[in-house]
């Protein structure tokens, strides 16, 4: 049984759609963006900033994520070097409101807080080190 004409016509128009949506959401992947949120990240994480916070780095995962993993390796590294960060991970499926106050889509999503709660930055996907140390002004120590 052949395919037609306009059959093939629909199977190539979506393979292409889908193939310009992958492109366009892999080349955003560990970009950090300026920060947008007007919510207080602290308040969300329901944490206090402690006396040598400067920074909260907000990890959004999920249960089934595997970049997520990657994600809290690396921002698990980044804190150890920067005692300045804090580093806090939350389950969207335990905690859908953050993800939903934050208009999160996407996991892995990091949002870094400042002391005040105000939002400096966020990376959709596994965040690129140099870049973050750079968007946070953090000294390269490796």
């Amino acid at each position: 049984m052949g395919l037609s004409a306009a059959g093939a016509a629909v199977l190539v128009g979506v393979l292409v759609v889908a193939t310009v949506v992958g492109l366009v959401l892999r080349r955003g992947d560990g970009r950090v963006t300026q920060g947008k949120d007007a919510r207080n990240g602290w308040d969300l994480a329901g944490i206090d900033p402690g006396s040598g916070d400067r920074v909260l780095l907000l990890q959004l995962s999920s249960p089934v994520c595997t970049p997520c993993a990657r994600t809290r390796e690396q921002l698990t590294a980044l804190t150890a070097e920067h005692p300045d960060l804090r580093h806090v991970e939350v389950d969207v499926a335990e905690s859908p409101g953050i993800a939903q106050a934050l208009h999160v889509l996407r996991t892995p999503t990091t949002v870094a807080f400042d002391r005040a709660g105000t939002e400096l930055l966020r990376v959709g996907g596994v965040p690129r080190r140099a870049d973050l140390q750079q968007a946070l002004s953090l000294e390269e120590t490796r």
